[in-house]
């Protein structure tokens, strides 16, 4: 039962850091800073609760089964940004599943090898998560006009849509994510499995 509660919890909060830490495209001058910011944050709490469930069941398929779980879990929460008048295409939930498949694949393929699973699936969903996103992006509106057609009062004047300053902090945010990721997620991947063991 423990376990059980464990990946409910873990999956919830994937989606309340996923709405909480805000999406990519609402911050119009710091989009690319949240965005490595937001797909490590993202990578690492999908590969720590797929890990787990992938070794607590022991049967490849299930961390993919666990990132759907974030994914409508997700769909649900920001079903109400669609019910305050928001366009459909600028609800954005970043793509678990491939990156998922990715972790049940290196474990299908090492033959359930724990230690396979923490380096390669690890390195594998650092890597794959930032870049599965940036593709996701591009099908989105244009964040910047959306941001101005549809203000969001509640927003603190800090948040407030202003002109973006365009290669201010680095040039590839997805590069810099997916390097990021790559490495912190073998050692979440890690944590994922001793997490088994307690």
């Amino acid at each position: 039962c423990t376990h059980y509660l464990f990946i409910v919890v873990v999956a919830v909060n994937s989606t309340l850091l996923t709405i909480n830490a805000g999406d990519y495209i609402f911050y119009t001058d710091w989009a690319w800073t949240s965005y490595t910011v937001f797909s490590i944050s993202q990578t690492l709490m999908l590969v720590v609760g797929a890990t787990y469930y992938l070794t607590f069941t022991g049967v490849p398929g299930t961390a993919t089964y666990y990132a759907l779980i974030m994914t409508v879990y997700t769909w649900v929460a920001k079903g109400a940004w669609f019910a305050l008048g928001y366009p459909y295409d600028f609800i954005v939930t970043p793509v678990w599943l491939p990156s998922a498949m990715l972790l049940d694949l290196a474990y299908w393929a090492t033959k359930k090898n724990k230690h396979s699973l923490i380096l390669f699936g690890g390195v594998l969903v650092g890597m794959s998560l930032p870049l599965f996103n940036m593709v996701n992006l591009i099908t989105v509106a244009d964040p910047l006009e959306t941001a101005f057609k549809y203000p969001r009062p509640t927003l603190p004047p800090y948040m407030t849509p202003i002109e973006p300053q365009v290669g201010k902090f680095y040039n590839s945010p997805a590069a810099l994510g997916a390097g990021a990721g790559a490495v912190l997620s073998v050692t979440f991947a890690a944590l994922g499995c001793k997490l088994n063991t307690w």
